[in-house]
């Protein structure tokens, strides 16, 4: 779960700023960072060829309550589920944008005939 911390952190000491603690303990930020990823989602993309270009295809989009096979081990997650590609995974709070990190397991695409779900 290091790595989604990482992503999140930006964002967490900007939403501090705005309550007004410019110096959060580490105690106040890990349970800001549990209480909003609470409440996040995250969005499943792949990259996929269009025309003379790429597009990304949505795929998925799991709540906080569905997320944690995803997050505790997005390779492996991503592989079994969708198969081979370059995946990028969108975080969000509400409506704001968190972040992005992308993914690329090796393998046959078992994504490819999976209707886009937008995002």
């Amino acid at each position: 779960m290091d790595w989604v911390w990482e992503l999140f952190k930006p964002y967490i000491m900007r939403e501090m700023r705005r309550l007004g603690d410019e110096n959060p303990s580490n105690e106040v930020l890990q349970h800001k960072f549990i209480e909003i990823l609470s409440v996040s989602t995250v969005s499943v993309l792949v990259q996929e060829p269009w025309q003379n270009s790429v597009r990304f295809k949505g795929l998925a989009k799991y709540d906080a309550s569905s997320m944690m096979p995803l997050i505790n081990n997005p390779m492996e997650y991503l592989f079994e589920n969708f198969g081979g590609g370059k995946f990028k995974l969108n975080f969000h709070h509400g409506l704001n944008f968190v972040s992005t990190r992308n993914f690329k397991p090796e393998g046959e695409p078992k994504w490819v005939d999976m209707e886009d779900i937008g995002y």
